[in-house]
């Protein structure tokens, strides 16, 4: 076991706000629960300031662009030579060529680390407030506790390394293997049995620990050996059946519309177990994974004329010929309600565009009320409708004051042959695929109707345990242990319960093994950070997709940053790079 200074982990500016700065609460309040004076002031503004940075970890360009473009589910191109090349990091990420100096790594080690800092800060101030007979401090503590847990996890997921640490003015133990998994299970079984479930989605509650445990346990044999092949030790799969249980046989139910999970008031849904809290209470809700990979050229909220995607990450064909294996002959948007949501619907004598284009579409339009329009939703394909605007910036509008819809503009790559948005399912990194238009794009969340601008004020929760993920892991579990029949059962509830478009309804499987799993693991969560997860876990991470051909087993973890090892330099030997780097 190695020691290290858990400061020197952090930019001294990073340590100075996280330790000294948790008061200020103007902007990290989440929710009215989080409100008062005298006691309850204490609690907030210790809990606070912990789920108010959980906000960054889950930023599009940290923990959530890392676990995206590292996998084969989503690629960043260098947008037509002039937008996203911040450095090449998601590109060397994508290609699993980062190095210790990556930025997208770097900031994910810092928002983590920072906000565990804040954890344990704020888990100190606690135990003292309950030692002094405040009760309304003792569910709070058990949340900073299992909150420690969480973000440990997600460092586990990483970097294969646990920070231990209980007290501001205790030095950490750097964990890993059986060590980190044991201090992480101590941890989550010391509250289970105790926190509250009577909290929102927005608060750990008893199911979200239940959940962390099911994803420790399952995740158990990587985290032993995170560069072999993995050992799945039939009692570990034993406990995630057992927590899973617990919850699928709780209040929790499954969404018969898919994406509602993913819309305003989805805080509400009764399959969301945790989430990042939006409801328009602050003025730092993000709509980032809603906006990053949508068209630059499309505005999903007329009402709100600076509205606008960013051209971001499009999907792997890799992982879209996942969606046409299954389906065959079938366009997925047929055969399976998660792959596609029409809301954007074009009046029949619209739809051919034969002898249509931007020259010559002026009346080629249909009108909606500004704030009933809808992008479609799921997988975006080919050419999409939106508003469109004058040469002064204004939203086009018919007579009535109602909306013109028509086939979106690409305004950023198109050049003197002006052409509509037009996505393609080529995307990668030579100069035609890396255009502003290439590849097909996520469109899961809901651009909120809250949203002014590309950027902020979405009332849309960011889901961070919803009971699909886990009938999952209950799957997986049964699978692994050779029960294929209760594992079908569980991914056929789940693929059958998104029947709120009946048409659509995924179709029961009539069988199962690992490679069905995982690619139902796909088509069930896809867009929400868990593809790299899923995929180190089943043995997938060292092939070949889009522009990746690395094959490096050290690469299943990121490096450490250069700067966190530079700041820890001080104390020699005890914080030590990860293989391969």
């Amino acid at each position: 076991m190695k020691n290290i200074r858990f400061y020197k982990l952090l930019p001294i500016a990073a340590f100075a706000f996280a330790f000294f700065g948790c008061t200020d609460l103007n902007e990290d309040i989440l929710d009215e629960s989080l409100t008062g004076t005298g006691q309850a002031e204490v609690v907030s503004g210790s809990i606070a300031p912990v789920y108010g940075m959980l906000r960054q970890v889950w930023l599009h360009t940290v923990n959530f662009g890392l676990q995206e473009v590292a996998s084969d589910e989503g690629i960043l191109p260098y947008r037509g030579g002039t937008d996203w090349f911040d450095g090449g990091k998601f590109i060397s990420v994508h290609q699993h060529l980062m190095t210790p100096s990556n930025g997208l790594v770097g900031d994910a080690w810092t928002y983590i680390t920072l906000t565990l800092s804040r954890a344990v800060l704020a888990e100190e101030r606690l135990r003292i407030e309950v030692e002094k007979g405040n009760s309304a401090a003792q569910d709070p503590l058990y949340e900073m506790i299992a909150m420690k847990a969480y973000l440990n996890m997600l460092a586990l997921d990483n970097w294969g390394l646990v920070l231990k640490k209980e007290g501001s003015d205790q030095t950490s133990d750097v964990l890993r293997g059986q060590e980190a998994i044991s201090y992480i299970e101590s941890e989550l079984l010391s509250v289970v049995d105790v926190i509250g479930s009577d909290k929102g989605p927005g608060r750990l509650n008893k199911n979200a620990v239940s959940s962390l445990l099911a994803r420790l346990y399952l995740n158990a044999a990587v985290y032993r050996d995170p560069y072999g092949t993995p050992d799945f030790q039939s009692a570990d799969m034993d406990k995630v059946i057992q927590y899973t249980d617990n919850i699928i046989n709780g209040p929790n139910t499954l969404s018969a519309e898919y994406f509602d999970l993913f819309s305003d008031d989805n805080h509400y849904n009764p399959e969301v177990i945790f989430s990042l809290d939006q409801r328009g209470v602050l003025e730092t809700e993000h709509s980032r994974w809603a906006y990053w990979p949508i068209s630059g050229d499309l505005i999903p909220r007329p009402e709100f004329p600076n509205t606008r995607g960013t051209d971001a990450v499009a999907v792997t064909p890799d992982f879209f010929q996942t969606w046409v294996d299954a389906y065959g002959n079938v366009d997925p948007a047929d055969a399976d309600a998660r792959f596609f949501k029409e809301n954007t619907i074009i009046p029949e004598d619209l739809q051919d565009l034969t002898g249509v284009n931007p020259n010559n579409d002026s009346d080629h339009y249909y009108s909606i009320e500004a704030t009933k329009f809808e992008i479609n939703r799921g997988i975006l394909r080919d050419i999409i409708w939106g508003p469109r605007k004058d040469d002064g910036g204004n939203i086009l509008t018919d007579d009535a004051g109602k909306v013109r819809i028509y086939p979106v503009i690409n305004r950023r790559s198109s050049g003197a042959d002006i052409r509509y948005v037009d996505h393609t399912l080529k995307v990668d990194f030579t100069n035609e695929g890396s255009l502003h238009n290439a590849g097909y794009r996520f469109s899961k969340y809901q651009f909120s109707h809250t949203a002014p601008n590309c950027c902020s004020y979405s009332s849309v929760d960011l889901v961070l345990v919803r009971l699909g993920e886990i009938y999952l892991m209950r799957a997986e579990a049964k699978l692994r242990k050779g029960d294929n029949a209760g594992a079908l059962a569980d991914i056929n509830t789940l693929r059958t319960s998104r029947n709120a478009r009946p048409d659509q309804t995924p179709a029961a499987l009539t069988a199962i093994d690992l490679d069905i799993l995982f690619r139902e693991t796909g088509f069930e969560l896809y867009w929400e950070g868990f593809r790299r997860n899923y995929q180190i876990r089943f043995g997938k991470y060292e092939g070949s997709w889009t522009e990746k051909t690395d094959t490096d087993v050290y690469k299943r973890l990121f490096p450490i940053p250069q700067k966190a090892i530079d700041g820890a330099s001080s104390e020699d030997g005890f914080l030590v790079q990860n293989q391969g780097y």
